[in-house]
C-alpha cells in the first residue's frame, strides 16, 4: 500500500482542491490529509477559516469518498502527523509555502523516506482559495 499525504486548510472547497486531491490520490493507494488546525490557520493567514476544523474535515470526507483519513494537524509540532501516517509520498500544492522549507529535514529526522512531489495548478486564475474567500 502506497500512502500519499497532502497538507492544507481546505476551507472553501473548489475545483482546484478537487484537482489537487485527485492528482495526489493517483500517486498511490491511500490518501491522507493533514488538515490545518483553526489556531494554525489564524496564526499563518491572519484570519480564522470560514469553517472550523471539524466542519472542514467532514466536508472533505463527505465530498471526496476516496480519502482514506483526515488527520488534524498538531498545534505544537506541525510535522507530527508524518509520524502517525508514515507516508510514502507527500504531494504539495503548486503554491504551498507553509512548512515546506524544513520538510526534507524533518523527514530525515523522523526516519521517514517519503518522496516529495510538487503538483501542478488547475486554472489558478479561477480556482485559488484566496479568491473564493473574498467572494464569500
Amino acid at each position: 500500500m502506497t500512502k500519499v499525504m497532502v497538507f492544507g486548510t481546505f476551507d472553501i472547497l473548489h475545483k482546484g482542491h478537487e484537482y489537487l486531491l485527485k492528482t495526489a490520490k493517483s500517486q498511490g493507494d491511500e490518501l491522507y490529509i493533514t488538515l490545518a488546525r483553526d489556531k494554525t490557520v489564524l496564526e499563518l493567514k491572519g484570519q480564522p477559516p470560514k469553517f472550523n476544523e471539524k466542519i472542514r474535515a467532514k466536508n472533505l470526507t463527505t465530498k471526496y469518498k476516496f480519502i482514506k483519513k483526515v488527520v488534524l494537524g498538531n498545534i505544537t509540532d506541525k510535522y507530527k502527523t508524518l509520524e502517525k501516517v508514515k507516508p510514502d509520498i507527500i504531494c504539495l500544492g503548486y503554491d504551498q509555502t507553509f512548512f515546506v522549507d524544513n520538510l526534507e529535514k524533518e523527514l530525515k529526522k523522523r526516519k521517514i523516506k517519503a518522496k516529495i512531489i510538487r503538483l501542478k495548478p488547475y486554472k489558478p486564475e479561477l480556482y485559488k482559495s484566496s479568491k473564493f474567500r473574498k467572494i464569500n
